[in-house]
């Protein structure tokens, strides 16, 4: 069984796994309005990482190294996230056992820009194998990482590459690091699409506008364990690609539905407490979702989104989300939707205003993207 035996989010809600989550719990929303950043004439509400308590955690943790590497943010992030993650194990990162896999879906494409943020460092950070490799290089990792960049399932999906390689035998560790950053390229991109809201976003509601961009580093270390108790599971998972188009979701939820379909195969529903969804609280992701919940009969099971928390994280969403959901599963209870009044799918589900109490044993993380890529993955309490 593939178990989770630490975790860490970095994010504009903290630097902890419990801080964030606590956060959520709380009601807290970590996006705000930006105006004027990147030189782009429209403003846009957006989460991001303090800066001055990444570099004070960064210069903690790296305190003892010899360091001669100009990293970068989402670099400095990765590492400080994992360190966090690794800090109440007693993994040794450096063992040939332990495997580092690395989800983002842009990497340090701010470099592309090539202006004078890019002098600081050398021509092969924009690589997200070389991010990688300075990540766990700063580790010590004897292997080479693995790098997961599948538009917004990529953090989930590195999970499901992890427990591949787990189960293969070859490892008995795997660190999974979901990150991405703010950058020029990824706001006007997603402003190209006129996807993004001025305000914070609202999944499901019918007054939804558009989504939000967030950062985060948020990490999971996952484990073939026999002494599973006390633990959470990622207990199954499946991806699926409709091909539906570059940018818009399936109408039918093709792809989301057959990976639901394939990862709920075998697994009691009715002990399923809830389904985090993707809900970007775009028109039709959220329509989307709809129909691949509607066709796989789940409409009564209580269905949340934490984008009105955190924003869209990008690659790092997979692994944040897990992280948020796996607790709340844990703990027995089943979070609110930030910003959610009024139901604005044509297959309304339920979704909850308030925290619910449930005392199930499975929840469901959905992530749907670009080019039409699909995943759900289930976690379990064992």
């Amino acid at each position: 069984m593939t178990t989770l035996i630490g975790d860490n989010i970095i994010s504009a809600l903290g630097f902890s796994s419990e801080e964030n989550y606590r956060n959520v719990k709380a009601g807290v929303c970590g996006l705000k309005l930006f105006s004027g950043r990147y030189d782009i004439p429209e403003p846009f509400m957006a989460s991001e990482i303090d800066n001055e308590l990444l570099e004070e955690n960064f210069k903690l943790i790296s305190s003892s190294k010899n360091i001669d590497i100009n990293y970068t943010k989402l670099e400095k992030a990765s590492i400080v996230s994992a360190a966090l993650a690794l800090k109440n194990t007693d993994i040794d990162p450096s063992d040939e056992r332990v495997l580092f896999v690395l989800s983002t879906t842009k990497g340090n494409v701010f470099l592309l820009d090539k202006d004078e943020n890019a002098l600081h460092y050398s021509d092969s950070h924009v690589y997200l194998w070389r991010s990688a490799e300075l990540v766990a290089g700063f580790f010590g990792a004897k292997n080479t990482p693995l790098v997961v960049s599948n538009a917004c399932i990529s953090g989930a999906a590195a999970l499901l590459a992890a427990q591949r390689e787990l189960r293969s035998g070859r490892y008995d560790y795997a660190v999974v690091i979901g990150v991405d950053v703010l950058s020029k390229f990824i706001i006007t991109g997603f402003q190209s699409f006129k996807a993004l809201s001025q305000e914070v976003c609202r999944p499901f509601d019918a007054n939804r506008s558009g989504l939000n961009i967030g950062e985060a580093a948020a990490t999971i270390i996952l484990s073939e364990q026999p002494d599973t108790k006390g633990y959470m599971s990622l207990t199954s998972g499946a991806i699926r690609n409709d091909a539906n188009h570059i940018s818009g979701p399936s109408r039918t939820g093709e792809g989301s539905y057959l990976a639901l379909q394939s990862a709920l195969g075998g697994i009691d529903v009715s002990q399923l407490a809830f389904i985090c969804a993707h809900g970007t609280a775009t028109l039709y992701n959220d329509e989307m979702e709809s129909i691949a919940l509607a066709r796989m009969g789940l409409l009564n099971v209580p269905v949340n989104s934490l984008k009105g928390y955190f924003g869209h994280t990008l690659g790092a969403a997979g692994v944040l989300e897990s992280v948020i959901s796996t607790r709340a599963l844990s703990e027995g209870i089943v979070l609110k939707t930030y910003g959610f009044e009024t139901i604005g799918v044509t297959n309304p589900f339920f979704v909850p205003k308030e925290i619910l109490h449930t005392q199930k044993k499975h929840c469901v993380k959905m992530l749907s993207g670009f080019g039409g890529c699909n995943i759900a993955l289930v976690f379990s309490k064992t």
